[in-house]
């Protein structure tokens, strides 16, 4: 299911086809710097560069009799360079070439990630700014609270969303690394500026000090990133899911005319948009701790990371390249009920005003725990009796007698409650 919506060249970044074609690419940059030095012939260097080629299925014919990936890698590519193949691989052992070639791998995948986010803030601001004083209801505990917008709902969104992109570019920063410094990180055969040159050609900073392998916090970063954000992603789709419900209804993921919710109730219009997307998030978040137990290895390396990580890097930067694009197309195309949303506002005569009531009450003069008593008792009824709290409070002599009609219809005045939503959108978009 997941491949026919992920884009394609998410998925090829991840083929064996392209991990070969980066492997060769290291090796073609290390021939290449490695000849300005003298120490490789650039005859050599020419014909890998020119000669080398790649067969995925020559590859696996051969690590099916060797067992080791990347001396099956070599021995097809030697095969098509010829003579010079012995300069192939020159000074470099395996993981210098693996590590190096997934950080391209990283590079390519973060550009596409980088753009889903983008795509999703684009989205994410548009909708709040059109929502911008759409009152509906808060909640807290999912019980009615006092009253907000909901391009409030959608502008935390997009601050979250800021915060994950800021996340996002400096786990990339931390992962956008090769090194070339040998079996145990020594650079017994190459140089450091060997390293820092050759990272340099392939558009990589080098790792200052690894061991056979970069070391694995870098890709813990990375991916604990994709857990948060797809976290932010289940996190609007169940807020999606609960406005849905039929009670509520105040906002609806996108439903087509020929789309069909149930096969034996014609009336259902589920959001199985908003659950994919939770349910694929936890993928994402279980692949963190996979990322986590990788950090620990067996002295200069062991490779208990390596098999985890074929299955967790893929999976882990297809999913969120699809769960942001489906979250992006969720948000831009969902349905939303301003009319439910004050119906569900009013529905309860005022008792979200409690809170005011109270304050003003004390500003009058009457003592808070007097007032909270006084206002609680008024609420307490009008909920247990399904009476109307403003009509409750606006016969009680004790309250009128020291608020005003004015006053009170002050109290239960819904722009006094958002009279500073304005300045919170400017506080947020000018901060972005």
């Amino acid at each position: 299911m997941i491949a026919r919506y992920t884009r394609p060249q998410m998925g090829h970044i991840w083929s064996d086809e392209n991990k070969y074609r980066m492997w060769l690419e290291v090796e073609a940059a290390a021939s290449e710097i490695l000849a300005e030095d003298g120490i490789v012939p650039v005859e050599a260097a020419r014909a890998i560069r020119e000669r080398g080629a790649i067969d995925v299925a020559r590859i696996q014919e051969i690590e099916a009799e060797v067992r080791h990936d990347v001396i099956a890698f070599t021995t097809a590519v030697a095969e098509k360079v010829g003579p010079e193949s012995r300069w192939l691989h020159y000074g470099l052992t395996s993981t210098d070439v693996v590590d190096t070639a997934q950080a391209l791998q990283f590079k390519a995948a973060s550009a596409i990630i980088r753009e889903d986010l983008s795509r999703l803030l684009d989205v994410l601001r548009n909708r709040a700014l059109e929502f911008k004083h759409t009152p509906m209801i808060g909640r807290t505990h999912g019980i009615h609270a006092e009253p907000t917008t909901f391009g409030l709902k959608l502008l935390n969104w997009y601050a979250e969303t800021e915060r994950n992109l800021a996340r996002f570019d400096a786990a990339t920063g931390q992962i956008r690394v090769g090194k070339l410094s040998g079996a145990v990180g020594t650079f017994g055969h190459l140089k450091p500026e060997h390293e820092e040159r050759i990272c340099a050609k392939l558009g990589l900073k080098r790792d200052p000090i690894a061991t056979q392998v970069i070391q694995r916090d870098r890709h813990a970063h990375y991916i604990s990133t994709l857990a948060i954000i797809t976290a932010t992603l289940d996190k609007i789709a169940t807020e999606i899911r609960h406005l849905q419900r039929t009670e509520v209804r105040e906002a609806e993921e996108y439903f087509s005319e020929k789309q069909k919710g149930s096969s034996a109730m014609p009336h259902k219009r589920n959001p199985i948009t908003c659950e994919q997307i939770s349910g694929l998030a936890r993928v994402v978040r279980a692949n963190a701790q996979v990322a986590f137990e990788n950090v620990p290895l067996w002295h200069e390396r062991d490779i208990s990371h390596s098999s985890a990580e074929r299955v967790i890097f893929p999976d882990s930067t297809i999913l969120t390249d699809y769960l942001l694009a489906r979250t992006a197309n969720l948000l831009e195309t969902m349905f939303v009920y301003p009319a439910r949303m004050a119906k569900n506002l009013e529905s309860t005569g005022g008792l979200i005003f409690s809170g005011q009531l109270l304050l003003d009450l004390a500003e009058a003069g009457m003592l808070r725990e007097d007032a909270y008593r006084l206002v609680q008792k008024h609420a307490m009824n009008a909920w247990q009796n399904d009476l109307n709290f403003r009509d409750l409070v606006s016969n009680d002599p004790q309250i009128t007698g020291i608020l005003s009609p004015n006053k009170l219809a002050r109290t239960f005045d819904l722009n006094r409650q958002l009279g500073n939503v304005d300045a919170i959108f400017a506080r947020v978009l000018k901060e972005s």
